[in-house]
Order: structure tokens, then sequence, then C-alpha cells
């Protein structure tokens, strides 16, 4: 799980509280508690950092390196649909 990149579904609060990634693994996709020492906000890329158990991990903000710029993504990375976000 260490090494694996996700998306925040909801954001983390840094020392207040965690929030929820989720995690391409297994062939799947699964959502994780997500603990980060700095808030990271809602649909942002995250690299898996630690486990904590078999449900809660932490997290870093991932800025992919292969982007051409802030806000680009490589057109190969994974777009994962979040609640609330426009189907069309």
């Amino acid at each position: 799980m260490v090494g694996c990149i996700g998306v925040l579904t909801v954001a983390t609060r840094g020392t207040a509280g965690p929030g929820e990634v989720l995690v391409r693994f297994r062939g799947g996709s699964e959502a994780f508690i997500a603990w980060s020492p700095e808030p990271i906000p809602r649909g942002s890329n995250v690299l898996v950092i630690n486990e904590r158990g078999t449900r809660a991990v932490d997290v870093s903000e991932w800025i992919d390196p292969l982007s051409t710029g802030p806000g680009d993504r490589h057109p190969d990375a994974p777009r994962y649909p979040l609640p609330g976000d426009d189907a069309a």
C-alpha cells in the first residue's frame, strides 16, 4: 500500500482530524481513512507514505512529476470522479 497514489474524497484537516482517500489498489479502488500533518483539500492527489492498520493511512500531497504545469495532469494519470462532480 505504501507508495500508492490516491485522491482525497474528503479533505484532511491536519491535526484536527482525518479525511478519506480513494486508492487504486488490488485491481480496484478502495477507500481509507487518510491522515496528514497539514490540511490537504478534497480532490488533491496524494501519496500513501505509511499504513496505520488495515483501513487507515498517512498521506502526503502528491504533485505528478510528469505534469506540464500547475494544475495540469499527465494524460495517463488516473482520474477518479468524486461525489458531486458533474458527469458532463
